[in-house]
This record gives C-alpha cells, structure tokens and sequence, in this order.
C-alpha cells in the first residue's frame, strides 16, 4: 500500500552513494524549496519510489554499486513512473541531450548549484 508523507514542500529523491557528494545535492534541493529525501542506492531508491506517492522529482548519480546504475534507475522510472522527471549527473560520462527520454536532464559534475535549482523549480512548478 502507497503512503504519501504530508509536507508542504515537493518531495525530490536524490541518489548517491557517497555521502559528501549526496548530503551536498540535499542541500541544493533544499535551497530549491523542496524536501529533499537522500537514497545510497538505485535499489533503495525504487523501494523509495513504490512507498512514497509524493516524490515529484529523481536527481540521481549514475555510477553507483547495486543492481542498476543511475541510467538503469532512469529507463526503469521511464517505464513505471514516467511522470517523474529525472536528474541525471556524472563526473565520468556525458550524454546528449538528444540520447535522453523525455522529462530526463543531465549535468555533468562538478555542477552548479544553481543549474540545479533552476532545473527542480522549472521541473516541478
């Protein structure tokens, strides 16, 4: 059964598995005026996904550990959460606009804060 957690805020899931790097994208979700829930892994992210109805928006790494990187946590959002756009960052890789679905956005690390910002506030509004 889905749970929505009341909050006034848009819920953003931000994915990371090392910890700086995470606690740091917390914060720019916060400063954006969103709540900003932190997951370690992809997996840990869907079981995020499947109990949370609020979760507005994904901004995730895409070299992790687990059973799916970022881009697998982005194809498998685009199949059963498709309205949930999504946040893809690297430090290693960089992808094209044109090579993302629809509702993706990447930014290659180190980014700005305020690039991604202005992506959860045009995102989400």
């Amino acid at each position: 059964m889905s749970r929505a957690v009341p909050n006034s805020r848009p819920a953003v899931l931000v994915v990371e598995d090392e910890s700086v790097t995470r606690l740091n994208a917390m914060n720019m979700v916060e400063a954006a005026g969103c709540e900003a829930i932190g997951a370690l892994s992809a997996d840990e992210a869907v079981r995020l996904l499947e109990t949370r109805t609020d979760i507005r928006a994904v901004f995730t790494d895409i070299h992790m550990s687990g059973s799916m990187d970022g881009l697998g946590l982005m194809r498998l959002m685009k199949d059963r959460w498709p309205s949930v756009p999504v946040l893809v960052a690297s430090g290693k890789t960089n992808i094209a606009p044109a090579d993302l679905p629809h509702g993706v956005r990447f930014f290659a690390k180190p980014y700005l804060p305020v690039q991604i910002e202005a992506a959860l506030r045009q995102l989400i509004a």
